[in-house]
């Protein structure tokens, strides 16, 4: 069977989502359809806040990646879940907003990227916004994406921001406004108290007004983008055991993310030609930048015990549940990740360089390990890493994850930004504010005094903090690595684009969720001006 339409998007993560939208309201009469690989997203467990950190291993909502062993770092297989559902990683993530640093989007302008400046891109996230302190020069109103400030955070956080301070780190109310250094509460993508995806905030509303001119197939997995000559024409993909063929007649939209944009353009003949012949694929264009360029955020995790029972860890799941359904308070609507800051490891720095993220619980290998103990932990990323790695196919059979290496720790510069992050974390810990609470720390534990001795335990237990980036970058065609141009259309094919994380050339200075939908609004407005959407 084979259905004809002006757009297809492959994939309804937070950029699929918004983007499916903003055309749908804003053309109506296009027709459209949107291809996402997992389910619905119909689980209590997504709408509860704090439900992601009870879905478990092996719920059906993650696309349960891992990583090639990572030289740097012990040779460790590292866990990277993603999105497999309606909202792609909105669904499943902390719900942090944040945008990244304004100097983040201003060298995407200086690596030739005309059009992503801060001051070019901040109108796409005032437009997607609607936050409820009200609009200021930095935030808007009135947008599809709903954000707000917590509701009922543990008072560990106050304990840490006051030892924050003590230590010298100021308070800051807004770590998207005039300036990101400082400390604070995260403010979080939710509306009336429960988790606000891109799935809530755009698709579904866009579905419901839109009529059949809008079409979401879930359970449809993509194996190929399919080509008459160098025009991307149509997608082969498999939905219920059946080969199913759909055509456009404008473009192919790949809003995948950092992993699947990369595979199915590989899968497709396009990428590292050497690499695509080494397993089978004839290359349609040798493009050698498919793949190349991955960054990610890696983190390490500074563990405490606590002496009171004020956190999280012991929380009576019955009772925190019928907490959150009652009265919509409780550890029920937490992102977990409560607090945090932006800091400065070293003077001369352009902008902060560590970011932390405060959980008033202890969380070890993504909440996988649980402790019967009360404590609290610090997350220390390192915000603008050196290190890339790369997305490579391990077959051409499309159901076969993708061979993920991000080459984690191989500059030096990141190992001792972390290693200076620890320190910092380790003296917030020490300040007063927190003698209520402090116990003993568990991780990296007394016996890491040294800066060797810290390293060591970094390349033993450092992870994802679950922000890849970078593997169809954005760049001019004079640039070797580029995958797309500054419209995010793929270099030397047409009818193809791709509009998600995937084509960051830089890994901006935080979260990745709110930039991946400013992505698609600011790509829904250049091919409204240049007419594609009419």
């Amino acid at each position: 069977m084979s259905s004809l339409y002006d757009y297809i998007i492959v994939g309804a993560g937070s950029a699929g989502c918004a983007l499916a939208a903003r055309l749908a309201w804003e053309r109506p009469k296009l027709r459209i359809l949107v291809l996402e690989a997992g389910g619905p997203d119909k689980s209590f467990l997504l709408k509860m806040p704090a439900g992601f950190a009870s879905l478990g291993e092996k719920n059906p909502f993650n696309w349960h990646y891992e990583t090639t062993p990572q030289k740097h770092c012990n040779d460790r297989r590292m866990y990277w879940p993603r999105g497999k559902t309606l909202g792609g990683s909105s669904s499943i993530n902390a719900m942090l907003y944040i945008r990244g640093h304004a100097s983040d989007y201003d060298h995407w302008r200086q690596l030739g990227n005309e059009g992503w400046s801060y001051e070019d891109v901040l109108p796409y996230f005032k437009k997607a916004e609607n936050n409820e302190r009200g609009a200021d020069a930095f935030h808007g109103t009135g947008g599809p994406l709903n954000v707000a400030d917590q509701v009922d955070p543990c008072k560990l956080n106050e304990a840490f921001l006051k030892a924050a301070e003590e230590a010298g780190h100021k308070r800051t109310k807004d770590f998207n406004g005039a300036e990101q250094d400082g400390v604070g509460m995260y403010q979080v993508t939710q509306k009336n108290k429960q988790r606000w995806s891109t799935a809530s905030a755009y698709l579904r509303p866009a579905v419901a007004n839109s009529g059949a001119h809008l079409e979401v197939i879930t359970g449809a997995l993509v194996e190929r983008i399919i080509f008459d000559q160098n025009r991307a024409m149509g997608v082969r993909y498999t939905l219920n055991g059946r080969d199913e063929v759909a055509r456009v007649t404008r473009e192919i939209i790949l809003c995948g993310g950092a992993i699947n944009s990369p595979q199915l353009m590989m899968l497709s003949g396009i990428g590292p030609a050497d690499h695509l012949t080494s397993i089978g694929i004839r290359p349609i264009l040798d493009l050698p930048g498919v793949g190349g360029n991955l960054q990610d955020h890696v983190d390490a995790a500074l563990l405490q015990f606590c002496k009171t029972r004020d956190t999280y860890d012991r929380a009576n799941k019955l009772a925190s549940l019928y907490q959150y359904v009652v009265n919509k308070k409780g550890p029920g609507t937490s992102p977990i990740a409560e607090s945090g800051g932006f800091l400065r490891t070293r003077p001369g720095l352009a902008a902060p360089d560590i970011q932390l993220h405060f959980l008033p619980v202890l969380v070890m290998d993504h909440g996988r390990t649980r402790l019967n103990k009360d404590g609290y932990s610090l997350h220390i990323c390192t915000l603008r890493p050196e290190s890339k790695g790369t997305i490579r196919l391990r077959s051409k059979d499309p159901k076969e994850h993708p061979l993920i290496d991000p080459n984690y720790l191989s500059e030096r510069q990141d190992l001792d930004a972390l290693i200076a992050g620890v320190k910092i974390g380790r003296d917030i810990f020490a300040q007063s504010g927190l003698d209520p609470y402090r116990a003993d720390e568990l991780a990296p534990g007394a016996a890491a005094k040294t800066d060797a001795e810290i390293e060591q335990w970094i390349r033993a237990k450092c992870e994802t903090i679950y922000h890849p980036v970078g593997t169809c970058k954005m760049g001019p065609a004079s640039d070797p690595m580029a995958v797309v141009d500054d419209k995010l259309l793929v270099h030397g094919v047409e009818g193809l684009r791709v509009v998600d994380a995937s084509v960051m050339p830089t890994l901006i200075g935080g979260n990745t969720n709110a930039p991946s939908i400013m992505l698609a609004e600011r790509t829904a407005a250049i091919m409204h001006a240049a007419g594609m959407t009419n």
